[in-house]
């Protein structure tokens, strides 16, 4: 239960950012004279909607974005005559631009507002803390454990400390496989048995360590299934390094907050440069190959994943995979690709760029540009878009993401 409510939860999250999105341009928009004539959530037939003033609001049947209608957002828009003067082309560069940033500017006001939240109430975690399999606590082997992940006592040395496995050591690969992370040392370690061999590196120095894996109970969660179940697997008695967040009051959150953030836009720019070379592996992944926790995912993996987080209580994950998503989001409308808002900004730069060297000549200003040039480039963003769009979909389906193995 608590598993649909987080992902009904992260689902409205997501609904509401899209919201603010458009409210961020209607906002500004109507903060300069222009018309907004339509504020809709969704896409499709009309569910419901009332007038205030002279714009519309209302939901539509279709819960995949929204939008919001600006008289004259291209040179290309039938304009009424109560509009032709307020059109949004025919407005300053600097309006313009100010128009569509609101929706960008939105997201990150909702991460940082999300962030400053997660500072109080939980702390802040490590960004900058290692992903590695570094071996922390090294030591005894609990023969079971509960659903809500409690393990039972136990004493004595482990199979891991008995084979000379120490605190620090980095666990590099398991019976030859490959362990970038400690979740992958978790799921080698689970599905092995008898004698195994841990690749370690210790003070630069690379070792081999024959570990014999004990066999105990532990709920887990299977391929396809979003409930924990009982099985027998292997472990050895080793947990990660753990990152205590830090801790905060409502006054030192404010520095805290904005240097978390910078760091999260920083990682959250390298994660959109390095988005690309990823999509591969949510192919492979359609295929059943194993799917890594840092491949794109859908918004329906998304709240997949805050339901999948809720479920254990960790809220504060919750909160701040919803703030990473905004950044994300907000970053990627950044872009200068049409139909994005950076495409539309890219577009108002460049006619601002070619009046001033067009008055540098003693010429008169250009006409806006045409969009219907454009179209092309717009399609092909769009296919791609919607190509990648469909195949996270489906790969969330069929071999959605698990953070918890």
């Amino acid at each position: 239960m608590t598993f649909v409510l987080g992902v009904v939860l992260f689902a409205l999250g997501i609904g509401a950012s899209i919201a603010l999105h458009e409210f961020g341009h209607l906002l500004i928009a109507k903060a300069f004279g222009m018309k907004v004539r339509r504020y809709f959530i969704g896409f499709g037939p009309k569910l419901l909607s009332f007038r205030r003033g002279e714009t519309e609001y209302g939901f539509k049947a279709i819960p995949a974005g929204g939008f919001c209608d600006i008289a004259g957002m291209t040179a290309l828009d039938d304009l009424d005559p109560d509009e032709v003067d307020r059109a949004m082309y025919k407005q300053s560069a600097w309006k313009r631009i100010a128009v569509m940033l609101g929706g960008p500017i939105a997201h990150f006001v909702i991460g940082i507002v999300l962030i400053f939240v997660l500072a109080v109430g939980w702390g802040l975690p490590n960004l900058n803390a290692t992903t590695a399999a570094v071996a922390g606590q090294v030591g005894c082997v609990a023969p079971s454990m509960d659903v809500n992940g409690n393990y039972a006592p136990c004493s004595g040395t482990g199979p891991a400390e008995t084979a000379g496995l120490t605190a620090g050591d980095v666990i590099t690969a398991v019976n030859g496989k490959s362990t970038a992370t400690f979740a992958d040392v978790v799921a080698a370690t689970q599905a092995a048995t008898g004698a195994a061999d841990f690749t370690v590196t210790r003070d630069g120095k690379e070792l081999h360590l024959q570990i014999q894996v004990q066999q105990v109970q532990r709920f887990v969660l299977k391929a396809g299934s979003s409930t924990p179940e009982s099985a027998t697997v292997g472990a050895i008695g080793v947990a990660p390094v753990t990152y205590a967040p830090t801790q905060y009051n409502a006054l030192s959150a404010i520095p805290g907050t904005i240097a978390f953030t910078g760091t999260m836009v920083n990682k959250t720019w390298e994660g959109l440069l390095k988005f690309p070379e990823k999509v591969p592996a949510v192919i492979k992944a359609i295929g059943g190959q194993p799917r890594g926790a840092d491949t794109p995912i859908s918004v329906v993996g998304a709240s997949v994943i805050g339901g999948q987080v809720a479920e254990r209580g960790l809220w504060e994950v919750f909160i701040l995979l919803l703030a990473s998503l905004n950044l994300f989001i907000g970053m990627f409308n950044l872009l200068p690709l049409l139909p994005l808002d950076g495409g539309h900004m890219a577009v108002t730069t460049y006619e601002k760029a070619r009046d001033v060297v067009r008055r540098w000549m003693g010429k008169a200003k250009g006409a806006p540009v045409d969009y219907t040039k454009l179209l092309p480039l717009t399609y092909v963003v769009l296919l791609l878009g919607g190509g990648v769009t469909v195949l996270t979909v489906v790969a969330d389906v069929v071999n959605p993401i698990q953070l918890f193995q």
